[in-house]
């Protein structure tokens, strides 16, 4: 397949680069300097704040993969927002409406988004409801939305509501390793709120499944089927890494430092189910939180 990604430099982006150059897919990377992205791909530049792309190069992909966008990370101030929000949202309109205009548009648009944070903690959602409030849930619906002109245009647009993509590369995981692997990890705040994960091994399975599946369209929640609370996250971490977790964070801690970045992506949870994916006959090759932290760690039995 002729595959074109944006953000593949990313966590998400490069897994999913090494995973399709092993398939043989003939890869494009939408990148932003010249000589940026992985050398064994081709590459077309694209400027989402000057409006610049490559509409060309586009012509005749089977797929686009849009991962593209500022890192959430960091005290959301006024600025850091605005620029969270119109990196995704500038970002995701310019490629739609590019797409749109395509002569030979691709087959599918995958364009990623989040599942949104709340505080309700036994209210199980799938992919009608896994918004919540907050900071990020106006960031997504606004992003979600930029992709209507792809849609509009009869491109099957799938909407990819990540969970917390856990990897010893980057992301949530990586930050925690240091501290949980000295022993000096606990739960954060009360520890009731659940976290939705999803194992980085699985995500290129999940995107060749729905390149493939025809029938699938709209809101694609991206986290394995069995969600935790972040008291059973850190019980199971400790257990992999063999560390005790008794030195909890509390949450008047995390507001001191973090402010309100701290409240949405440490103290709030969503729990969310994979329900389009399972519906649609997906197989999870890894569904419980134990086996797919030793897999990521290097801590298998046997």
């Amino acid at each position: 397949m002729r595959i074109a990604i944006t953000g593949s430099s990313g966590l998400v982006g490069t897994c999913l680069v090494n995973a399709f150059l092993k398939d043989g897919h003939d890869l494009l990377l939408l990148v932003r300097k010249p000589g940026a992205g992985d050398p064994r791909c081709r590459h077309s530049l694209w400027d989402p704040e000057r409006g610049v792309i490559d509409r060309d190069a586009l012509e005749g992909m089977d797929a686009v993969i849009h991962l593209a966008g500022k890192s959430i990370n960091g005290r959301f101030t006024r600025k850091h927002k605005e620029q969270v929000l119109s990196s995704r949202v500038k970002g995701t309109t310019l490629l739609s409406d590019t797409l749109a205009s395509l002569k030979r548009p691709p087959r599918v648009f995958l364009s990623a988004s989040g599942i949104g944070l709340t505080h309700q903690y036994d209210l199980v959602s799938d992919e009608s409801n896994s918004l919540g409030d907050g900071f990020l849930p106006t960031v997504i619906q606004p992003w979600e939305a930029s992709t209507q002109p792809a849609i509009q245009a009869g491109i099957r647009t799938v909407l990819l509501r990540f969970g917390i993509v856990l990897s010893k590369d980057g992301g949530a995981l990586k930050q925690m390793l240091p501290v949980y692997r000295m022993g000096l990890g606990g739960k954060i705040g009360h520890g009731k709120q659940v976290m939705s994960w999803i194992s980085i091994e699985e995500i290129p399975h999940i995107l060749r499944f729905l390149m493939e599946r025809e029938t699938v369209s709209g809101v694609v929640n991206m986290t394995a089927p069995r969600p935790v609370t972040n008291e059973e996250f850190v019980r199971t971490l400790g257990k992999v890494l063999e560390r005790p977790v008794l030195f909890p964070v509390p949450a008047f801690a995390i507001h001191l430092l973090f402010g309100e970045m701290g409240e949405e992506l440490l103290l709030k949870g969503n729990p969310v189910l994979p329900k389009k994916l399972l519906d649609e006959g997906y197989t999870f090759r890894h569904p419980e939180l134990e086996p797919a932290l030793r897999r990521i760690l290097g801590r298998e039995s046997g």
